[in-house]
């Protein structure tokens, strides 16, 4: 059986979500708050396999170097459209004047880019990336058999920002309505900022697509 946690980061109110069975533990899009998430990796108590990013906005990476320093074996996995944002501080948002309140974020190198549409299995824990651009143009959510992980995408009643670099309305409300909006209705849909939702919740209710 698979389930989920969160922490919430004080900076930008990013989620960081741990999915998680008996033995295993991916953590996604490790934000600010790193004692906090280190401090639940280890009361899970289960092995932390890999590292997953919706995409490579600053307040979504900034614990990945710890989680390393931490499990130096552990991978990251990134889009290869915003790979080389990990250590660019301009293309993270973190290096920008409106930011000047908290410290460049360099990230290594992923040690995995992501393969549209292909189904991983890490940790006997399955699911496939779907690419949702237009918040920024690597944004992928993360399909499970009874959840999916929707970045930076789909948030209960709102859509991602596309008022940043390479964001694009067009694209992003494409993206939602073929890659998100076709799964089940019943799916339950965890953002990257905000409350969990269902894809028939916001079918039904979301401004952006009534």
């Amino acid at each position: 059986m698979i389930e989920i946690g969160v922490v919430y980061n004080e900076v930008a109110g990013e989620n960081t979500y741990f999915i998680y069975n008996e033995a295993h533990v991916l953590i996604i899009d490790p934000g600010s708050e790193t004692e906090q998430i280190l401090e639940a990796i280890k009361t899970l108590g289960r092995k932390p396999v890999a590292i997953l990013l919706t995409h490579t906005h600053y307040d979504h990476i900034m614990s990945v170097e710890a989680i390393r320093g931490a499990y130096p074996s552990i991978p990251v996995y990134v889009s290869p459209r915003e790979e080389k944002w990990l250590g660019n501080p301009e293309l993270n948002l973190s290096g920008l004047p409106r930011h000047d309140e908290i410290e460049d974020v360099i990230v290594a190198p992923a040690e995995f880019t992501f393969e549209n549409y292909k189904e991983y299995t890490l940790g006997e824990m399955t699911f496939k990336v779907l690419p949702t651009p237009g918040h920024s143009i690597g944004g992928v959510s993360f399909l499970f058999d009874d959840f999916v992980i929707t970045g930076d995408a789909l948030f209960k009643g709102s859509i991602g920002r596309t008022d940043l670099n390479t964001g694009d309305m067009e694209m992003l409300l494409n993206s939602i309505q073929t890659e998100l909006f076709t799964l089940p209705n019943h799916l339950a849909a965890f953002p990257g900022h905000g409350a969990p939702t269902t894809i028939e919740h916001e079918k039904e209710y979301n401004p952006f697509f009534r």
